[in-house]
């Protein structure tokens, strides 16, 4: 089923490139049977099955970090052990405009998935937001659709879904890639406790456009032409026009959000880290920490990139996953932890 009278929401963006057209054009809404209700949730789909496992991108999403919110017009990053906790990016499957053409012509079954929340879904009635409602319904979707194990792919923050969703459904994962990823945040943290009224005034900030774009601007490597950032920006914040992505937000800020730090040595699968070489909003030390921690993990840098490879080097990151998918051998880990570039 295509996106419903959405036609206004997205022509009101001026879309520049034809791969954001692309990916627009193929979200579609399928029903997920979720707790009581039917939900329409938005991904992009196989244009075939094969037989193949298949390959399910999932996307980051939308946090900012503790902030003096009583000046609303007043955002800082928050630095902790080197870990800028600020993340303003995509939150909707349009994060794979780019490589999602790459990785289908590859030969792979590519699903594109938005998570309860985020996204295009149709959440007129608007079902709980938390981590663990996300979980159920991901998996709702898998058993009804993909019904295989899988290769789970998470960009930044997606890469704490995806560690949650293979812990607890270890049966529907059979391998992991995980890209630029933070997954040692302790939540939401403080943003918990806020009281609804600030939360809402934050999150009315967090979708403004000199945000976005600052943060967008931040997370690239090179210095990005201005047409480039903004198209960024404004791709990166069209979920945020939802009518209903304001309360959903809001739910899940004060649910406390994802802290996987202590599972992820419960990780079975193999794993693929994937990591920017310059990249300034996750340390390059945590990855080499999560390298050390994941049972069973190769590590690769991408030269000349920052927080968001799949965007800044498709073509990077879809031939490491071609060759991490298709290697014939396993590929042993480093000594002491050092990751291989």
């Amino acid at each position: 089923m295509l996106v419903p009278s959405y036609p206004i929401l997205f022509t009101c963006i001026k879309i520049q490139y034809l791969s954001y057209k692309y990916l627009i054009n193929s979200i579609r809404l399928n029903q997920v049977r979720f707790t009581e209700n039917l939900i329409m949730s938005s991904c992009v789909k196989p244009l075939m099955q094969r037989k193949e496992t298949p390959l399910v991108l999932l996307h980051g999403f939308d946090r900012f970090s503790e902030y003096t919110i009583s000046k609303v017009s007043l955002i800082h990053f928050a630095q902790i052990d080197h870990e800028f906790h600020t993340f303003l990016l995509f939150s909707s499957c349009l994060e794979w405009r780019y490589a999602y053409p790459l990785l289908e012509e590859s030969g792979f079954e590519t699903w594109a998935i938005d998570i309860l929340g985020w996204g295009f879904s149709d959440l007129e009635k608007l079902p709980p937001c938390d981590v663990v409602s996300k979980r159920d319904h991901f998996y709702q979707f898998w058993k009804s659709y993909i019904k295989r194990p899988m290769i789970l792919v998470g960009p930044s923050l997606g890469s704490a879904i995806a560690i949650d969703f293979a812990v607890n459904y270890p049966e529907a994962v059979k391998k992991l890639v995980l890209i630029g990823a933070s997954v040692y945040a302790k939540g939401t943290g403080n943003l918990a406790t806020l009281p609804r009224t600030v939360a809402y005034a934050g999150v009315n900030l967090l979708k403004s456009i000199p945000l976005r774009f600052y943060v967008n601007y931040f997370a690239a490597t090179t210095n990005k032409p201005f047409s480039t950032t903004l198209d960024w920006t404004n791709v990166g914040r069209l979920h945020c026009l939802m009518p209903w992505w304001d309360d959903a937000t809001v739910d899940f800020m004060t649910s406390g959000g994802y802290s996987v730090a202590s599972i992820i040595g419960k990780v079975k699968q193999k794993t693929l880290i994937i990591w920017g070489e310059n990249d300034r909003i996750i340390s390059n030390k945590l990855a080499v920490q999560l390298h050390c921690e994941l049972p069973d993990a190769i590590i690769r840098q991408i030269p000349n990139c920052g927080h968001l490879p799949h965007v800044e080097r498709p073509d990077f990151v879809v031939n490491l996953i071609v060759e991490f998918v298709q290697s014939p051998r396993d590929t042993k880990k480093l000594s002491l932890c050092r990751s291989q570039v």
